[in-house]
């Protein structure tokens, strides 16, 4: 409970942060394409880090390495708001924060899930993954409207503010939990590469699960892209940023809705059957975002898809993590997220490349189409589709 407390705290501050960097760089340049980089460049360190930053994890602290993150995270979000005062904000400024944020997040995301696995019994991974996604989605829902309230009214410098806050009580949180997050040490310490290798090895070798790593990216690659699509489509249709504040803050609504339902779904349902049917779903939704007329309809759309996620979450995130050897958790969870957030810069950027080169319409339709690609791959994996229950293939 303190793992999972501190962590909406710091959800919450950094939902509240993320809407703001696109608005105030489109505020600064009123360039969509400076807006995709700098989300880029928030991404960008899990495909450059995550593999030696897995190895790395199991051999350190993982509860020493969160805190000093958070710490050191809180400090790198200060340093916009001291410029904000100082009126010496630059856009290279942002991009320089984002990427150190961005850089400290894979430290700190890697040693968490591992964690997690060392504070909740295998038994309990779906109901504590249901937990997390629905105070997660929560916290989406207050994050982006008190983001934008306070970037409307309180000035820029506010959400950055109050994300630095989040990250000190993360880290308060994880000082006070008394469990070990560190696995045995190894009798001998090899090479870094070597482990690294083991880690990637073992990802290799189970079909399933890797191509689960390739499809979360896959689906990332359009997730990163979303933000930026739909802060310009609700700015065309005339919308204040306290407006798109509030159509994510709808889609988070709906996030808590599909991760109360996301265990019970995984019990009712095979493996692969809620995976096929979560990708069609998303993917057929997709297009709507050029049919709808008013702003608050895209909030609708973004609804629909995003109470579709923490299903998917839910069930590929507990089946994945219940399967992996304690002493492989970080190496290989690294492995899975290279693959799993390596495209989402790739999303991020060209999102903002097309918006800028060739508008709305070309840029949705395009982000469309690669979701029915990947759907109907999915839909042919005969490791997805006849994935066995979770005892059977923990037993294998």
């Amino acid at each position: 409970m303190l793992l999972w407390s501190g962590q909406v705290v710091s959800t919450l501050g950094s939902s509240a942060a993320a809407i703001i960097y696109p608005l105030l760089i489109l505020a600064i340049t009123d360039s969509p394409g400076a807006a995709g980089v700098a989300s880029a460049l928030r991404a960008l360190p899990y495909l450059l880090f995550s593999l030696p930053v897995g190895a790395l994890i199991d051999r350190w602290d993982r509860k020493r390495v969160m805190i000093v993150c958070d710490v050191l995270r809180a400090a790198v979000v200060l340093t916009i708001p001291l410029a904000l005062w100082f009126d010496a904000l630059t856009l290279w400024h942002i991009y320089a924060v984002a990427f150190a944020e961005g850089s400290l997040y894979v430290f700190f995301n890697i040693a968490e899930v591992a964690a997690l696995s060392r504070v909740v019994p295998t038994a309990d991974l779906p109901r504590a993954a249901a937990q997390n996604e629905a105070a997660f989605g929560a916290a989406q829902i207050a994050g982006p409207s008190l983001g934008t309230l306070m970037f409307q009214t309180l000035g820029r410098a506010a959400p950055f503010v109050a994300d630095a806050f989040s990250y000190l009580v993360s880290a308060a949180c994880l000082w006070r939990i008394k469990t070990n997050f560190r696995t045995p040490p190894a009798a001998a310490k090899r090479h870094l590469k070597a482990e690294i290798a083991e880690g990637l090895s073992w990802l290799w070798h189970q079909p399933l699960i890797r191509y689960m790593a390739l499809l979360t990216g896959a689906m990332n690659f359009v997730y990163a892209a979303t933000p930026l699509m739909l802060i310009v489509l609700a700015k065309q249709m005339g919308a204040s940023d306290l407006d798109i504040g509030l159509v994510f803050s709808i889609g988070g609504i709906s996030g808590i809705a599909g991760s109360l339902i996301g265990g019970r779904i995984q019990r009712r349902f095979s493996f692969g059957q809620v995976i096929v049917a979560v990708v069609w779903t998303q993917a057929l939704l997709f297009p709507l975002y050029l049919l709808v007329p008013k702003f608050y309809l895209l909030g609708a759309v973004y609804a629909l898809i995003y109470t579709l996620a923490p299903v998917y979450n839910v069930v590929q995130f507990s089946y994945r993590l219940a399967l992996i050897p304690d002493a492989l958790q970080g190496r290989v969870n690294s492995s899975f997220r290279l693959l799993a957030f390596g495209f989402n810069p790739l999303g991020a950027a060209l999102c903002g490349l097309l918006l800028e080169g060739f508008g709305s319409t070309p840029t949705v339709l395009l982000f469309a189409a690669w979701y029915v690609g990947m759907a109907a791959v999915t839909q042919l994996n005969p490791h997805v589709r006849n994935a066995p229950a979770l005892a059977a293939a923990k037993r294998a």
